[in-house]
């Protein structure tokens, strides 16, 4: 059967100013829950080890793998659809299905129910990120992908603040159950808005040639054409190993502080959220908006941008964690929260460029099936491992630390040597896990500076 598009893609969309900021203002409010649904574990990663007794590798493979296995594939599956189906249904019916799902982690009893139900987000969550790129490309010019990529990803920051602040509140106050619940359930309310008023624009309508018409490549000419430009190779590899660390320190973060310093879930949490959330606004805004403005001149800037800022947040985020206080923490670990951010709107504004109108939900979808396996997939689980590995060199007792230790906490009733031996090497078990995963941004840079050096020859320019 030949493949053809659907009736509603050849309609002509409103394209009015207005209806295009209405538009983008509820894609951020969608990413926005995306992101809230999906980081919640790692806000509440430490009460729920303790709850159900788990080690960081459990915790990190709940907060990755066990999403990424199902999301990276699906999406590969929704991005064909999208190439095909309207954009707007297939993206409010994601979102009812990973705020149900999210609400359904708080009825968790062990480690494998909880994995069941992070599994059911990823279903959900996969069906956003490939039409949601395409939906935008569609309704913004190539001069302005990128700033409009960027404020979409403000989503990030936002659902990073409100899952961290409202998360830890709930929880703290409510216990995690009923923070997965409050927090999953509103989304389905969003869904229904979504899809009455967000309509279909004109596949490739926004591009230079002639709006898009007639079938889509097929998905084996896409990652074709996708293997012979090596701009785009590099920067899905330097997007996934920043992914890497970025989702790494996303699941540990909290757990790093409650760990390392004097304070409770709800401190805690707001602490990442606030720095979280204001060091990735300014860094994924201003990412876009200066991959704009110098990639106007040189579009080779869009990749040299995220790759210098990556090589320069290493060594800061070292320093950062080795320090003895929260505000000297605060301090030092600003600026490369900043500068690990600057590469989402560039990314992705050039993956759109870079592919023909009828390919770009397809080739979205390839770059984050790669950002995904490699970057939440193995990201939380291998930083959750090592964390493991280095707790048990650190721990001084005669017994493993995972028996001594059930939960990262001395068993109910120790006291002094056992209580802090258990709390010391589990800080310096994550701590010396967080540091690795910094250096991996020295890696994540090189790629992006590799792609810019033939990011002229394949946009064509």
């Amino acid at each position: 059967m030949t493949d053809t598009a659907a009736p509603a893609t050849a309609a002509p969309a409103p394209v009015s100013r207005a209806y295009r900021t209405y538009m983008l203002t509820v894609m951020v409010v969608v990413y926005t829950s995306n992101f809230i649904d999906r980081s919640l574990l790692g806000v509440l990663g430490q009460p729920i080890k303790a709850d159900l007794k788990l080690q960081d590798w459990q915790l990190g493979m709940l907060g990755g793998l066990a999403f990424a296995l199902l999301y990276s594939f699906a999406g590969l599956g929704v991005a064909r659809l999208a190439e095909h189906k309207p954009r707007a249904t297939i993206i409010s019916t994601a979102l009812a299905i990973w705020s149900a799902m999210t609400a359904l982690c708080g009825a968790a009893t062990g480690f494998w129910t909880l994995a069941l139900a992070r599994v059911g987000v990823g279903l959900g969550e996969a069906g956003y990120i490939p039409p949601a790129y395409s939906l935008i490309a569609d309704y913004y010019p190539p001069q302005k992908r990128a700033s409009a990529l960027g404020i979409f990803t403000l989503g990030v920051p936002f659902g990073a603040f409100l899952g961290a602040t409202l998360g830890g509140a709930l929880a703290q106050a409510f216990g995690w159950r009923v923070a997965f619940l409050a927090l999953g359930l509103p989304g389905l309310a969003v869904a229904l808005l979504f899809k009455l008023t967000v309509r279909e624009p004109v596949r490739g309508g926004m591009d230079a040639a002639a709006p898009a018409e007639g079938p889509p490549p097929s998905f084996g000419a896409v990652l074709a054409m996708m293997l012979r430009k090596r701009a785009l190779v590099h920067l899905t590899l330097g997007a996934s190993l920043t992914s890497f660390s970025g989702y790494a320190f996303a699941q540990f973060a909290i757990p790093f502080l409650l760990r390392g310093f004097p304070l409770d879930l709800r401190t805690a949490a707001l602490a990442y959220g606030v720095f979280g959330a204001l060091s990735a606004a300014i860094g994924v805004g201003c990412g876009g908006y200066l991959a704009d403005a110098a990639g106007r001149k040189d579009p080779r800037w869009r990749a040299w941008i995220p790759g210098f800022a990556l090589m320069a947040a290493a060594p800061l985020f070292m320093l950062a964690l080795t320090q003895p206080t929260v505000a000297r923490l605060g301090a030092l670990v600003i600026v490369p929260l900043i500068l690990q951010y600057l590469y989402l709107g560039p990314v992705f504004a050039l993956v759109q460029n870079l592919v023909d109108a009828r390919s770009r939900a397809t080739a979205t979808a390839v770059v984050n099936v790669s950002i995904t396996l490699i970057g939440l997939g193995l990201g939380p689980m291998t930083i959750g491992a090592l964390s493991d590995l280095f707790a048990g060199r650190s721990y001084p007792g005669l017994m493993p630390f995972v028996k001594a230790c059930p939960g990262g906490v001395a068993p109910p009733g120790a006291q002094g040597f056992a209580a802090e031996a258990c709390h010391a090497a589990s800080f310096a078990g994550l701590q010396q896990a967080l540091i690795a995963a910094a250096a991996i941004y020295i890696w994540a840079g090189l790629h992006f500076v590799l792609a810019a050096r033939s990011l002229r020859k394949d946009l064509g320019s």
